[in-house]
C-alpha cells in the first residue's frame, strides 16, 4: 500500500489541476484568480471599487501581504481581485517561461476581465516587488491608450531586475547577459528562463511607467535586502501626485510592519474618494 501512496498523491494534484476553473485566460493558458468582494455586499444592486493585486517574483496570490490586504480592504468597502501570474501559484504555465511581457500580458487579461463586471466601478492596480514594476507600466499604457486606472500603489517596486540582468547577476547567480543559458535556478527552486533574461535588460520601465499620472502611493521597507530604496525614489520623481512612505524597520516581504502598511493604503484608497 505504501508503494501506491505517491501515484494516489499524483492523481489527487493532477485531479486538482484539472478541476480548477480559469476565467480568465493568459499566454500560458488559464491563471488563478481571486475575487475578495466587501463585506455584506450585494452584487445585484451594490457596485463597488476593485484594486488588482499582483505578486512579486516567485510569489503567489495567496502568500504575504496580499491576502491581509485584501482582507483588509474589503471591511473597507473596496474589491480586491488577485492573481496568481503565469508559472506561479495555481496558475497554468511555467515559470521558465514567465517575461515582463507574459505578465503585463497577464495583468491586462485581469483588467479587461474587472471592467465586464456590472457592479465595478473605478479600477486600480497594486503591485509588490516585481509586481509593482508589472503595475506601473500596465498603469502607463493604460493612461496611453486613454483609460488609466484610478490609482496605483507601489510596494518596494523592484525595478531592480533591469539593472540585475543588465549586468548578469541575478540572485547570486552569475551568467553572460549577452549570451545567458536556458535557465538559472534561484534559490536552488525556481527557474528563471533565457527570454526573461535576454528581454528584462531592455526594458523602459520608468518611461513607460511615467505615461501615467494619477494619483500613486508608494511604500518602501527600510530594512529591505532585495530591492533598494532608490528604486522607490526614482519612481516617485517621475509621478506629479506621488507620496512615498518609508515603513522604519521593515524588509522586502513587507509583512513584519504589515498592519502599518495596509493602514498606509487604505487611507490612500479612501482619500480618492473625498
Amino acid at each position: 500500500m505504501k508503494h501506491l501512496f505517491p501515484l494516489m498523491l499524483a492523481v489527487a494534484m493532477l485531479m486538482a489541476s484539472c478541476s480548477q476553473k480559469y476565467i480568465v485566460q493568459g499566454p500560458q493558458g488559464g491563471l488563478a484568480t481571486k475575487l475578495v468582494l466587501p463585506q455584506h455586499f450585494n452584487p445585484a444592486s451594490d457596485s463597488c471599487d476593485v484594486v488588482i493585486l499582483m505578486h512579486g517574483i516567485f510569489s503567489s496570490k495567496d502568500y504575504p501581504p496580499m491576502p491581509g490586504i485584501a482582507k483588509t480592504l474589503s471591511k473597507q468597502g473596496i474589491a480586491t481581485i488577485s492573481l496568481d501570474f503565469g508559472g506561479h501559484g495555481k496558475s497554468q504555465g511555467q515559470m521558465q517561461h514567465m517575461t515582463i511581457a507574459n505578465e503585463l500580458a497577464e495583468a491586462r487579461a485581469v483588467w479587461d476581465y474587472i471592467h465586464s463586471l456590472p457592479y465595478v466601478r473605478n479600477v486600480s492596480l497594486l503591485g509588490h516587488s516585481q509586481g509593482g514594476v508589472v503595475a506601473s507600466m500596465l498603469a502607463g499604457m493604460l493612461a496611453q491608450d486613454g483609460t488609466p486606472p484610478a490609482s496605483l500603489i507601489l510596494l518596494a517596486p523592484g525595478a531592480v531586475i533591469k539593472d540585475a540582468t543588465q549586468a548578469g547577476h541575478f540572485f547570486g547567480n552569475h551568467y553572460n547577459p549577452a549570451d545567458p543559458p536556458e535557465y538559472i535556478k534561484c534559490f536552488r527552486t525556481y527557474k528563471l528562463g533565457r527570454q526573461y533574461m535576454l528581454t528584462t535588460p531592455h526594458l523602459d520601465i520608468y518611461g513607460v511607467s511615467s505615461h501615467y499620472q494619477g494619483p500613486v502611493c508608494i511604500i518602501h521597507g527600510t530594512r529591505d535586502g532585495i530591492v533598494p530604496l532608490w528604486c522607490s525614489q526614482r519612481y516617485h520623481s517621475i509621478y506629479r501626485q506621488s507620496n512615498l512612505h518609508l515603513i522604519e524597520g521593515e524588509n522586502h516581504l513587507m509583512v513584519s510592519h504589515l498592519r502599518q502598511t495596509k493602514a498606509i493604503i487604505t487611507q490612500f484608497l479612501l482619500s480618492q474618494k473625498n
